[in-house]
């Protein structure tokens, strides 16, 4: 990837060059529909407002979509798509709120001219919450209620002329189809040997494979767990941006000599279920 480029991510803890963000609505069914716990919608763009400022703050090109009136998740920018090293991989989402945001996305896309590697058809179904990189050949992906099998199978044909491999982990079943459990709930890459677990609920073939790569784990408390601390936005190698009210894993962090910046996401990150990486789609990452 080269400067001129200006597009794709060989990871997730590369420097963040430029990122796209979508202001939260604030109509919509939040609790009936999108599963969140009611948040005060008059904070929600406040909320996200200082998160897309601190993003700025730390050198990253902020680009900020408008909101889409109803669809409540769509803040979450991660999840219609995954950007590769070579262009976006566009979904099809499976829980039934959120299955515009793919189109939605692709005219994102296409005004800021993103290349666009390929999207899922038929009866392909997943989040990009459920997908890790660990490095730009290696793609682990988990196998949940949100990601189909026959996701993962597309994904490795679409991927694979890339020479990117496809790993696929399996989610456990926790609270069942209508509650959220990604990949990204559980581990976030910090640097090309550090991340983030939380260590009950993630796959053991997960865990085995840092284990190999000599990936080094933070641990996650389950009290933490449920306030997005296994959630953490890389922004360079051990450079994160942290949820507030995580303050068991910022110690640790401390500790590691991870460099971090809180922000408060009570509404726009906590009552839906998605940390600052959920908020965030990296455009470009150096």
């Amino acid at each position: 990837m080269t400067d001129a480029a200006r597009w794709g991510t060989p990871d997730m803890y590369s420097t963040l060059r430029t990122v796209l963000v979508r202001t939260p609505t604030i109509t919509g069914e939040f609790v009936s529909e999108g599963h969140w716990r009611e948040p005060d919608r008059a904070l929600l763009p406040q909320q996200h407002a200082e998160f897309a400022e601190l993003l700025h703050s730390l050198g990253a090109e902020v680009i900020v979509a408008d909101p889409v009136d109803g669809l409540v998740d769509a803040v979450y920018t991660h999840d219609p798509m995954t950007m590769t090293p070579h262009g976006a991989l566009l979904y099809q989402m499976r829980k039934p709120v959120r299955a515009p945001e793919p189109a939605v996305m692709r005219a994102d896309l296409e005004r800021l001219g993103v290349p666009i590697v390929g999207e899922l058809t038929g009866d392909a179904y997943s989040d990009g919450g459920d997908k890790v990189w660990l490095d730009e050949h290696t793609l682990v992906v988990g196998r949940g209620y949100r990601t189909t099998a026959a996701a993962i199978e597309q994904m490795r044909s679409i991927l694979e002329p890339y020479g990117v491999n496809v790993v696929r982990v399996d989610l456990p079943h926790f609270l069942g189809p209508d509650a959220v459990l990604h990949l990204m709930s559980v581990v976030s890459p910090l640097d090309h040997d550090l991340a983030v677990v939380y260590e009950p609920l993630a796959p053991v073939s997960l865990l085995e494979l840092l284990d190999e790569r000599g990936i080094a784990r933070i641990t996650v408390e389950e009290d933490e767990f449920w306030t997005q601390g296994a959630n953490i936005l890389a922004v360079g190698p051990r450079r994160v941006v942290l949820a507030a009210g995580n303050d068991k894993v910022h110690k640790k962090l401390d500790a590691a000599g991870v460099e971090v910046h809180v922000f408060d996401g009570s509404e726009v990150a906590v009552k839906g279920d998605g940390g600052p990486t959920c908020l965030t789609q990296p455009l470009w990452r150096a």
